[in-house]
């Protein structure tokens, strides 16, 4: 099962893909503007090309787990994503995954890396599920 991880911004928004075993993942490229319209459609896009069988957004929770501004325009952000695809779409706690992203060295930009720590944490989490 492949999945697509988003690292949303208002501006940028970092993707990562896994591989077919749901075990790997690795930055894939930066979207400008995810939230309008063209970038929407580049979402679905890369989902379709990648044959991701779910969509994950990084939800930006306070330390204490609490949904401030940036966490409400990722859900607003999420909905509207899901207005244009038939697929899955999740939220997983990214909390620490810039900060991961900034320490990591990688020549992908930092937004594709912060998505690719997402989805190993998630990756991980669904595997222990299963467990």
């Amino acid at each position: 099962m492949k999945v697509l991880a988003l690292d949303y911004g208002s501006a940028r928004t970092g993707v990562a893909v896994s591989d077919v075993t749901g075990t790997l993942a690795r930055p894939l490229e930066v979207i400008e503007r995810a939230g309008e319209p063209d970038g929407l459609q580049r979402i679905v896009d890369l989902a379709e090309r990648e044959q991701a069988s779910c969509i994950v957004v990084g939800l930006p929770v306070t330390l204490r787990g609490e949904r401030g501004a940036q966490a409400l325009e990722t859900e607003a952000f999420m909905d509207a994503l899901r207005g244009v695809t038939a697929l899955p779409v999740e939220s997983f706690d990214e909390r620490f995954t810039t900060k991961l992203a900034e320490a990591a060295s990688s020549t992908a930009p930092s937004d594709a890396v912060a998505a690719a720590h997402l989805l190993s944490t998630y990756l991980e989490w669904k595997s222990a599920l299963r467990t």
